[in-house]
């Protein structure tokens, strides 16, 4: 008989799946030669999962790790109000900063331990 679990438990067991993933994301974007510049990086708009910086790029990434795609792959869970905190998110990040690099915003999958990291993935919507 198979043990159900309340919502707390299983809540609980996302973060530490979430943040296990961060951690793998933060290990690979460092193996490809990035500089990890802000781990949740919290703002008025919500928490950006990394920000990191290689040559003059400075990417804003969410992480999504699943273990099953029971509700589509990890980065159709990035919807279009997600997009748009993480757009909010850079411009606050850059306030009164003179911006000197390009911006862009990643996301990287870990589905089933493999990461799947997409470049680009949004852009900013008009």
């Amino acid at each position: 008989m198979a043990v159900k679990k309340n919502n707390s438990e299983r809540d609980a067991e996302n973060k530490k799946l979430g943040k296990l993933g961060e951690k793998k994301a933060c290990g690979f974007l460092r193996k490809n030669g990035y500089k990890i510049v802000k781990k949740n990086y919290v703002n008025p708009f919500g928490e950006v999962d990394i920000i990191a910086q290689k040559k003059d790029v400075t990417a804003f990434v969410e992480v999504k790790t699943r273990l099953s795609d029971i509700f589509g792959t990890p980065a159709e869970a990035v919807n279009r109000a997600r997009r748009k905190k993480y757009v909010q998110a850079a411009k606050y990040y850059f306030a009164g900063k003179e911006i000197d690099c390009t911006v862009r915003f990643d996301i990287i999958e870990i589905f089933r331990g493999q990461i799947n990291h997409i470049e680009n993935a949004f852009y900013p919507e008009n």
